[in-house]
Order: C-alpha cells, then sequence, then structure tokens
C-alpha cells in the first residue's frame, strides 16, 4: 500500500481531514477555538503564531509537543517555560514546576481522546493538568493527533481506557495491570495513573482554550 507524505496513505489523510472538519466545527460550537492543520510543522506554527506573544508558559507531559518541537521552540524564543519533565529535578523542584504551570500566562498540552462530537477527555494521576487546562492560566492550547479522535464521547472514554492509559503507563515504567496485558483492569494499585477524568462539554467560563488538531498520529 501506497503512502504519501508524512507516510500516511492518502485515502487515511482525506478521511482525517473529514473528520478533522466535523470536530472542529462542534468544538466551536461548544465554545472552544479549534482549527486543523496537516502535520507537526504546521501545528508548531500556528501555536506559535497564536501565543508566541505571551511570556510564561506551563507544559503539561505530552508527547505530542515534543514530537512537533514544541518546548524547544519555546526556549529558542526566550520564553519561560514551566517543565517537570526536565532532567536532573528534585521531587520538590518537580511540584513546584507543576503549581506554577497552573498559574502560567499560557498553559499547552495535549489530551487523550478528543470526540469529534465537540467534548474533550483527559484522564491524571496527579492532576496538575487538568487543574491547569480549566482554570488558572488564561488561555490553554491543545495539541492532538488525529489518533486521539473519537466518534463521541463514550468512544473517548472507551479510548483513553483501552489505548491511551495501558501506553502511558507502559511508557512510564508503571507497575500496573494495564502497562503489562495492554488492557484496563480498573486496578487499585499503588502506581495506578487514572485517578482524575475531565469531560470538557464546554470550554470553561474564565479559560481560552485553542485546540490544534494534526492530521497525523502523535503521542498515546
Amino acid at each position: 500500500m501506497e503512502t504519501g507524505e508524512n507516510g500516511i496513505h492518502p485515502m487515511r489523510k482525506w478521511l482525517w481531514e473529514k473528520q478533522a472538519e466535523r470536530c472542529v466545527r462542534n468544538l466551536c460550537r461548544n465554545g472552544f477555538d479549534a482549527l486543523w492543520v496537516a502535520d507537526g510543522a504546521e501545528a508548531l506554527h500556528a501555536v506559535m503564531e497564536r501565543v508566541g506573544h505571551l511570556e510564561r508558559f506551563g507544559l503539561g507531559g505530552s508527547e505530542t509537543l515534543r514530537q512537533i518541537g514544541l518546548p524547544a521552540a519555546l526556549a529558542g524564543s526566550g520564553k519561560t517555560i514551566y517543565d517537570h519533565w526536565r532532567q536532573g529535578l528534585s521531587a520538590d523542584e518537580e511540584h513546584d514546576l507543576r503549581l506554577m504551570q497552573g498559574r502560567a500566562d499560557c498553559f499547552i498540552c495535549s489530551a487523550n481522546a478528543i470526540a469529534a462530537s465537540g467534548e474533550i477527555v483527559n484522564v491524571d494521576g496527579i492532576g496538575n493538568r487538568t487543574a491547569a487546562m480549566t482554570f488558572g492560566p488564561p488561555q490553554v492550547v491543545i495539541v492532538a493527533g488525529m489518533n486521539k479522535v473519537t466518534p463521541d464521547l463514550p468512544g473517548a472514554l472507551q479510548r483513553v481506557r483501552e489505548v491511551a492509559a495501558p501506553m502511558r503507563a507502559r511508557s512510564l515504567g508503571m507497575e500496573t495491570p494495564c502497562a503489562r496485558s495492554g488492557r484496563c483492569s480498573d486496578c487499585d494499585v499503588p502506581q495506578r495513573i487514572c485517578r482524575v477524568t475531565t469531560s470538557g462539554h464546554r470550554r470553561p467560563l474564565r479559560t481560552a482554550m485553542l485546540v490544534v488538531l494534526v492530521a497525523q498520529a502523535l503521542g498515546y
């Protein structure tokens, strides 16, 4: 099977674009600002163009942001970055950075799942991401690949359990059943990462929120 630009089959790319159009339309109907772009390079450009004038950025733990080169771009622009994924942090330093993410000018992260019907679903272990996404920073940006888009809200919640959580737990080296079996068993182990679930049905009243959908697979 032939693939096109970015290794994506042309029919897959076409389908993702059609799904993205519907998703953007419904997100906007629910009060979010939303757009879709063709690839990570366009996503990076769109984010920097929209929020690059701000100075203090909180970064959620996200493979997607690293894949599109956002942390490096912000650092290269001389921005203040609150990133708890920095190497060599003490436990107290990491905790303080998580707190500062909620006090930044802009918080940028990805999502565990986005429903094409216009909802955004996230599951956290600590809760700094879900907290910063909903209240604190005046501007929030969510970057997500089309692999995270599902038809509806039940599908988004199912994706978290069956795809995002097992992959994330394994990537973090967690001692959870899903990290071994690849499926959720609603466990009660100490390292369980599914502890706080948020479903963004509408844009939070005091938070501007931009969703950038990327027509390629990114993150978990």
